[in-house]
């Protein structure tokens, strides 16, 4: 029996809540090392802010494979095919640590490349110096992606939050001995958070590979059998995927980046209200992303059982979701604004009220940004359940610097809007991307009855955790 839109709505959302919520935990993982920074001292806090930079720019490239597997074994689950599983994943590993290796070089000499793009050699020092130790994180945190991709696909989500919120409290509590030097414990300062985060993403690995191999209803699929033997055509089609999307994440980001740097030309107090309204746009989208990773496990299981009716209804439903969501958002960017820039405000200063005075009006722009964003990450999400990255790569790329970045460019400047045209832009990139996205999926093959076989198939039930 086909299922109602209820029953949709209930299934997204028993397993897209608790990757929001492993989102926004993850989010909260990059600000501890900020924040905790950010009180031993000022040079330690610059040093971390482009250490993070460097470090998630790299992370972000090679977790595309995790994005990849995702959608690759909710398909293989949806066909019934457990074999196609087991060699998906064990060569998104063995991708994640190639691909680990390789970014390490570039971390142990970021002080020169950083000194090449006209940092002072003060702080230059400091961030290789966190580099030097954060890089031996970069290959365990790639596999946790990779194993929350692979526990997303079988629906096994809460466990990915649990352990998320976990890894979270250890490192708070870690950064309080190793950088303050408490309960007796050396005071490190840089290194101390650095030493924390290495340990805080190994320990995570360790666990959810463990769940992995030993919950029986996972152990059927002996992840680890012969896990030295090369697959080079899973290898292959796992990196066909995944680095498409890789790259399409650091479109978005140096996207973001750039509206940074423009805002700066304007003014302190423009730069300063944009921080604080992308932070809020962030959080925003940690909801979207998260709702975006339960529709593309949801399409590639339908799309794996050929149920192409299963397929259409899940999309409206994830697609409806989104943009709810992103209704309430803009709700609260316009109506209240000032309680939510003042979250991140020092009211003593006299500078603030300056600030919210401009954050007020971007944040209006951001609440509408928000109908897009939803649309055009729920839209990404949906194409990488079908298997399809690569056009969407230029797609996006296309929408945010050929289109977003000049828009911001002309509107803020020779047409003299300021900031406010600088989110403009911004928006435009997104509804450029948004529009097109979506009439992909919408037009796409994978929406056609099969000529070779019928048009609905039942899928591998898998219980949820």
């Amino acid at each position: 029996m086909r299922p109602s839109y209820y029953e949709h709505l209930r299934a997204l959302l028993l397993l897209g809540l608790p990757l929001i919520g492993s989102n926004l935990a993850q989010m909260g993982l990059h600000v501890v090392d900020t924040v905790m920074l950010g009180w031993y001292g000022v040079q330690e806090l610059a040093a971390v802010v482009l250490a993070s930079g460097l470090f998630f720019v790299l992370f972000i490239l090679g977790s595309g494979f995790s994005y990849a597997l995702m959608g690759r074994v909710a398909t293989a689950l949806g066909a019934g095919d457990e074999t196609q599983v087991r060699r998906d994943a064990r060569m998104t590993i063995w991708l994640s640590i190639l691909f680990g290796a390789l970014a390490m070089p570039v971390m142990w000499w970021s002080g020169a490349i950083l000194l090449a793009l006209g940092q002072a050699p003060a702080i230059a020092a400091l961030v290789q110096e966190f580099l030097r130790i954060a890089l031996f994180g970069m290959i365990p945190a790639l596999i946790v992606a990779v194993m929350k991709g692979y526990l997303s696909a079988f629906e096994r989500t809460r466990v990915v939050l649990l352990v998320t919120v976990a890894a979270v409290a250890v490192n708070i509590a870690m950064n309080w001995l190793f950088i303050f030097g408490n309960l007796g414990m050396p005071r490190l300062g840089l290194r101390g958070a650095a030493i924390s985060s290495v340990v805080v993403q190994s320990l995570t690995a360790l666990l959810l590979l463990a769940y992995a191999a030993r919950v029986p209803e996972l152990r059927r699929f002996h992840l680890f059998a012969r896990f030295w033997r090369p697959d080079w055509e899973a290898f292959r089609a796992v990196a066909r995927v995944g680095l498409p999307i890789g790259i399409t994440s650091v479109f978005e980001t140096g996207f973001f980046q750039a509206s940074a740097i423009m805002m700066g030309w304007i003014g302190t107090a423009q730069l300063a209200a944009h921080g604080i309204v992308l932070q809020l746009a962030s959080l925003a989208f940690m909801v979207h992303l998260g709702l975006s990773n339960a529709a593309t496990v949801r399409a590639g299981r339908a799309l794996g059982a050929r149920d192409i009716p299963r397929l259409r209804d899940g999309a409206k439903v994830a697609l409806a979701l989104s943009l709810g969501f992103g209704l309430v958002t803009v709700a609260a960017f316009v109506l209240v604004p000032r309680p939510l820039l003042g979250l991140f405000l020092d009211h003593a200063n006299p500078e603030s009220e300056r600030i919210m005075i401009v954050g007020v009006g971007l944040l209006a722009v951001a609440g509408l940004f928000q109908i897009f964003d939803a649309t055009q990450v729920v839209a990404l999400g949906l194409l990488r359940g079908m298997q399809d990255t690569r056009v969407p790569m230029w797609i996006a790329g296309g929408s945010y610097w050929l289109v977003g970045v000049p828009a911001s460019y002309v509107l803020a400047f020779p047409l003299g809007y300021g900031g406010v045209g600088l989110w403009l832009g911004l928006m435009l990139g997104l509804i450029c991307a948004a529009t097109i996205l979506i009439a992909r999926f919408w037009r796409g093959p994978w929406l056609r009855p099969a000529q070779d076989g019928p048009q609905r198939a039942g899928p591998t039930a898998i219980k949820s955790a």
